[in-house]
């Protein structure tokens, strides 16, 4: 994939062509490698010769015409090559300008799926990532990811999944599931849960880039508002999350004035209007709690007490360990140590955290701020061991060493 603007506008076509084919030919698969095989070509053609006047046109005569390639070596599908050969475009500018992203969505998160490989298709199909830039952002081998892509469109089409609009029934019984992949690409990409790089950008970009599709198709919809909002909020500290050194530097210790403020004045007027005229739901919560913290000018500005009392909301609305894990923080941070220690008790005997470093590392946060040395940096050492991710790894590291001289440090 080639870089700049040329790969804006293959990563933004791709989900319209393939949507195209899928609906006028079927086959998923082979309308799914056919456009893969054509973003390649663009991403060899363009950057020499310019972009077209018509890229979306050209992408599907190139995709098309692989296609129809294709059915014609099969000789078991010869009617389905004339057919194919008979739809095929002539001219670029006869292709029509519906757009299937939704609909793409949707099929890639189909329930038959599991999340990673709703993940996985859904970069492939709807986000034009190439199998290897998948494998690279996910540190797995090409031929892994190549095979959990496979294995995802067979079990899509064994499952029945077609490519047709989906009812309203059928959109608010999984758009749940669309938003869900996009927040977990999101995280993937904003703190990489392995490696030696703490963000990774084309997850972000990819992840903001599809909300923002989802929302101008569903502009009405408060959660989908909520979640590209959550997302503009929290990637606007990118800049200031890592030292020079690549080191993570804590949401209190950022230099604010490297904050992204237009993409904070654009995540607080979204979830601003969605708040106003929605339904409360989660990702508006997370959302309302992200601009809370890019709207205070320094750390000791920061209103805790009205972000602990969101996550109690949030709590009720899709409790789990993580959601608890946060608000554990936010009521020490308001209320004191003691009380942010207690509520993190509840969750000592939850599996679902046994191993995670996370909650040793909030663990040794609140610790430290209760001025109990010892207990902390042996919650710092325990969260270091557990993270596989090398950036965390050196800051709680760091942290572990520092309250070690601290305790060496003589009496004054």
């Amino acid at each position: 994939m080639t870089d700049g603007p040329a790969e804006d506008v293959l990563r933004s076509l791709a989900p319209q062509v393939l949507g195209v084919l899928v609906r006028r030919y079927g086959h998923f698969d082979a309308c799914e490698d056919a456009v893969q095989e054509a973003l390649l070509a663009a991403a060899v053609q363009w950057p020499e010769q310019g972009v077209p006047d018509n890229p979306r046109g050209w992408l599907l005569t190139v995709a098309a015409r692989r296609l129809t390639d294709q059915l014609r070596s099969e000789a078991s599908r010869r009617r389905r090559e004339e057919a194919a050969a008979a739809a095929e475009p002539r001219d670029p500018a006869d292709v029509p300008q519906h757009d299937d992203t939704l609909t793409l969505l949707f099929l890639c998160c189909h329930p038959a799926l599991t999340p990673p490989s709703q993940i996985a298709l859904t970069l492939r199909a709807v986000g034009g990532l190439t199998t290897a830039q998948i494998a690279s952002a996910f540190l797995v081998p090409e031929a892994t990811m190549a095979q959990r892509i496979s294995r995802a469109k067979q079990r899509i089409k064994t499952a029945g999944g077609g490519f047709q609009p989906v009812q309203r029934r059928e959109r608010a019984e999984r758009i749940g599931a669309v938003l869900h992949v996009l927040y977990l690409i999101f995280n993937e990409g904003y703190t990489a849960t392995s490696g030696a790089d703490l963000r990774r950008g084309e997850l972000t970009g990819e992840a903001i880039r599809l909300a923002r599709e989802v929302y101008r198709l569903l502009p009405d919809d408060g959660e989908v508002a909520g979640l590209l909002a959550l997302m503009l909020l929290t990637d606007a500290r990118s800049r200031a999350r890592t030292g020079p050194d690549g080191g993570l530097v804590p949401l209190a210790e950022q230099d604010r004035s490297r904050w992204d403020r237009r993409s904070i004045r654009e995540g607080v007027e979204l979830i601003t209007a969605a708040l106003a005229r929605s339904p409360l739901g989660p990702y508006q919560l997370q959302a309302a709690i992200a601009a809370l913290h890019a709207e205070a000018e320094r750390a000791e500005d920061t209103d805790w007490r009205q972000i602990a009392e969101l996550y109690r909301l949030l709590d009720a609305f899709a409790p789990g360990p993580m959601v608890t894990l946060n608000r554990a923080v936010a009521v020490g941070m308001a209320e004191g140590p003691k009380a942010g220690l207690d509520l993190l008790a509840t969750l000592d005997g939850d599996e679902r955290l046994a191993s995670h470093h996370r909650l040793e590392a909030v663990r040794a946060h609140l610790l430290e701020m209760a001025g109990e040395t010892a207990a902390a940096r042996e919650a710092y050492v325990v969260a270091a061991r557990r993270t596989t991710s090398s950036p965390e790894r050196r800051y709680l590291e760091s942290r572990a060493a520092r309250l070690k001289r601290r305790g060496a440090e003589p009496a004054r």
